[in-house]
């Protein structure tokens, strides 16, 4: 999960195609994004990561992401797991659409949940979690369902 919050961060102002080709790059500079290990990066971690022609070299998402970490070690000690912090938001399915289809999708870029989410963790330190990569996040992780209806992994999604 610590992964897939970082490289929504990274994400942010590109497209999931370049993020995607440079996921294996991203692992190896940043640790396989163990929090521990990413949280003990020094100065030294951010000027090689910048020279890293593998990853996006943006010195505010790389400084987040080693902030980020330190935070996450943080939620880890307060609820046990950032997965038990996380579901904490998953909206009930009455504040969901009752029908998903094309323009509700289109709509569905925050949620009262993901703006919640998106403020405590500001709240906590995090950077690079507005509400939309919160929404994105949430949906890659299973929190929010966004298949069409009629689409054939909708049900799929929705399993437990």
């Amino acid at each position: 999960m610590f992964e897939k919050l970082c490289l929504e961060g990274f994400q942010a102002g590109l497209s999931w195609l370049t993020i995607l080709n440079k996921r294996e790059a991203f692992r190896a500079g940043f640790a396989n994004f163990d929090a521990e290990r990413v949280a003990r990066f020094t100065e030294r971690d951010v000027a090689r990561l910048l020279a890293d022609a593998g990853i996006v070299r943006h010195r505010g998402k790389i400084e987040s992401t080693i902030n980020n970490a330190k935070r996450v070690i943080e939620l880890r000690a307060e609820f046990g797991s950032l997965r038990e912090y996380v579901w904490r938001y998953a909206p009930t399915p009455q504040s969901r659409p009752k029908r998903m289809t094309l323009a509700a999708l289109r709509a569905a870029t925050t949620s009262p949940e993901s703006i919640a989410m998106s403020k405590d963790l500001k709240k906590r330190g995090w950077s690079f979690v507005g509400p939309t990569t919160v929404y994105a996040f949430m949906q890659a992780m299973g929190l929010v369902n966004d298949h069409l209806d009629g689409c054939h992994a909708r049900d799929r999604a929705a399993k437990p």
